[in-house]
C-alpha cells in the first residue's frame, strides 16, 4: 500500500503531532508539530523537519545547532492523527542542551530535574 500524506488526519490548523524517539535507546526525545510540507521534506531528506508555530515556518532540526535528527522509521498511530519518528540523534535534542526535552519529573508533588545540560 502506497503512503499518502493526505491520508493523515491533520488538525484544523493543518498540523499533526509528532513524537520523536531515539531509535537505539527508545528514549522519547521531544514532541513537535508537523504539517504536510514539513512531513514531505522529512521524507525526501531523511532529516527531521518540523513546523514552528511561533515562527510560522519550517524548522529543520539542528539547522543552527548542528544537533540533527536522521529519520530511520516513521510510524502512524491507529487513528492516523499522530506520528512517531524513530531517529538517530546527533548531540542533544533539547534546546536547553539536554539529550531529551523530558528532563523534569513530578514526584510527590514536586518537580525534580532528572538531567543536567550537556557540557
Amino acid at each position: 500500500m502506497t503512503f499518502a500524506i493526505a491520508s493523515l488526519r491533520f488538525d484544523a490548523n493543518g498540523l499533526i503531532p509528532c513524537i520523536t524517539q531515539d531509535e537505539r535507546t527508545g528514549e522519547v526525545l521531544m514532541f513537535a508539530w508537523m504539517n504536510a510540507e514539513s512531513l514531505a521534506v522529512t521524507l525526501d531528506t531523511a532529516r527531521m523537519t518540523y513546523w514552528s508555530r511561533s515562527r510560522a515556518a519550517l524548522w529543520v532540526k539542528g539547522e543552527t545547532s548542528g544537533h540533527i535528527q536522521r529519520l530511520r522509521d516513521l510510524r502512524l498511530d491507529c487513528d492516523r492523527d499522530c506520528l512517531l519518528a524513530l531517529v538517530v540523534q546527533e548531540g542533544p535534542a533539547c534546546h536547553t542542551n539536554r539529550m531529551t526535552c523530558f528532563y523534569t519529573a513530578v514526584r510527590d508533588g514536586e518537580e525534580v530535574e532528572l538531567l543536567k545540560p550537556m557540557v
